[in-house]
């Protein structure tokens, strides 16, 4: 929006003062609000989740309005970031209102929400950019998908990507250094192929906020983002693929993430509804595991986590040049 006063032609330093607001902005307000937070009830059934109990969490609801807000001002303003910014924060305030609830919202009422927000998305992509799309590793090989299948492929990618993220949220600093870890990834390859530059400008906004949320959820935490923080992370890390045009792109650029909150997800869904029993000796999330089964200390899963993610994603970015 700062751009209909401003000629584009400074975008890079417009772009610099937005990432340090988006940064100070969010440690400032997270550090005057951290106290009227609802607090963590510890979660019964996690590894070390009486660590947890009584932590301010919905940590979320400051960094995601930061981000919405610094992108709505500094991002080159078009109908459709701004959808997409509404449905940022739709995603956070459906998580918030469960953090702060005394008993937890069903699955089913969560999975409701978040595959009315997907649709949401879908249906506002498709109407912007169409459903012409490129393998991730060669810009040679694309083809159209006609809309319905794109659609329905679409709100797959994002519903699985909120789940997942939230299912990832479990150790400190765990899921927010995966998430900068994966956006990064996903910008440097929008820059790589020169993608949409407001969908590179959002990205790195997000980061920054992400960077001053972990300025307080490092190890030993003082605060968790809850399901406001991470549901609306997972939504935009799916919308950041699809606007790379590579979708397929989520795959690698977040498969740490994946692997890590999706076993849980594969887990439930067959037993539930099928009664196959899968991971029958492993702990989901798998952080779970690792920590109760190997012996890893919380830095460690972060550490060990984002050591594999950075190895993948450098190696993505590379076979893009």
């Amino acid at each position: 929006m700062i751009f209909k006063l401003i000629s584009t032609s400074y975008i890079g330093e417009i772009t610099f003062i937005s990432l340090l607001l988006a940064f100070a902005a969010t440690c400032i307000i997270t550090g005057l609000c951290k106290n009227i937070l609802p607090r963590d009830h510890g979660r019964e059934f996690a590894v070390n989740g009486q660590k947890s109990e009584g932590k301010p969490r919905g940590a979320g609801i400051i960094f995601v309005l930061v981000f919405a807000i610094t992108s709505i001002l500094f991002v080159p303003y078009s109908n459709e970031i701004l959808i997409y910014m509404i449905l940022v924060i739709a995603a956070m305030l459906s998580g918030f209102l469960d953090d702060r609830s005394n008993s937890p919202w069903s699955d089913y009422k969560k999975a409701i929400i978040d595959l009315v927000i997907a649709i949401a998305c879908a249906i506002t992509f498709i109407n912007y950019n169409g459903t012409h799309i490129q393998l991730f590793y060669s810009d040679s090989i694309s083809f159209t998908i006609p809309t319905v299948p794109f659609a329905i492929l679409a709100v797959v990618l994002i519903w699985a990507s909120i789940n997942v993220t939230n299912c990832s949220d479990g150790v400190d600093g765990l899921c927010g250094t995966l998430s900068i870890i994966s956006l990064l990834t996903i910008y440097g390859i929008c820059r790589i192929k020169g993608v949409d530059t407001s969908i590179s400008h959002a990205i790195l906004i997000l980061s920054v906020c992400l960077l001053g949320y972990l300025w307080f959820n490092a190890s030993p935490s003082r605060l968790l983002m809850g399901d406001a923080g991470s549901r609306a992370i997972g939504f935009f890390l799916a919308l950041a693929s699809l606007k790379s045009g590579s979708p397929f792109l989520f795959i690698p650029a977040a498969l740490v993430l994946i692997v890590d909150g999706g076993m849980g997800l594969v887990k439930v869904f067959l037993l539930r509804f099928f009664k196959i029993k899968i991971f029958a000796n492993t702990r989901t999330p798998f952080h779970d595991h690792v920590r109760k089964n190997k012996g890893w200390s919380d830095p460690q899963v972060v550490f060990r986590f984002a050591i594999i993610q950075i190895v993948i994603s450098v190696a993505l970015i590379f076979a893009h040049f």
